[in-house]
């Protein structure tokens, strides 16, 4: 059996506002935005290196989906990117004006840093040992 998780949707506000925030902030690369009908589009991106799983940006359809945004975990992290140069990446997203809520801090399994997206969502940033 051959079985990986190749893409997570998440709930977004706007398609646009996301795929600005992802591939300009984040450094992101878009790998499709295909419009599905007037409200819906199929929108996948994925951080930039080898691997991994996509993300689907999946804008909300009603309210209930739209209570979500941000907070598709109840507060706790949701993402977890790993990276091959924390520093680089922490002063990128710096640069790019990406809120950190923890600086990089050393644990026994690597260095991380833990920052928002523009929704709120948690994500953390490690550099494996």
């Amino acid at each position: 059996m051959n079985q990986r998780l190749a893409q997570i949707a998440l709930v977004v506000n706007d398609y646009d506002e996301a795929i600005a925030f992802y591939t300009k902030k984040l450094n992101f690369i878009l790998i499709e935005d295909t419009t599905l009908s007037e409200t819906k589009r199929w929108v996948v991106v994925k951080p930039n290196g080898e691997g991994g799983c996509n993300i689907l940006l999946a804008k909300a359809a009603n309210e209930e989906q739209r209570s979500r945004i941000g907070n598709q975990t109840g507060g706790r992290v949701f993402l977890f990117m790993h990276t091959d140069d924390l520093k680089r990446d922490y002063e990128n997203f710096i640069a790019n004006n990406v809120e950190f809520v923890r600086q990089p801090s050393e644990e026994i399994y690597g260095t991380v840093a833990v920052f928002k997206d523009l929704y709120g969502n948690l994500w953390d940033l490690i550099q494996p040992k």
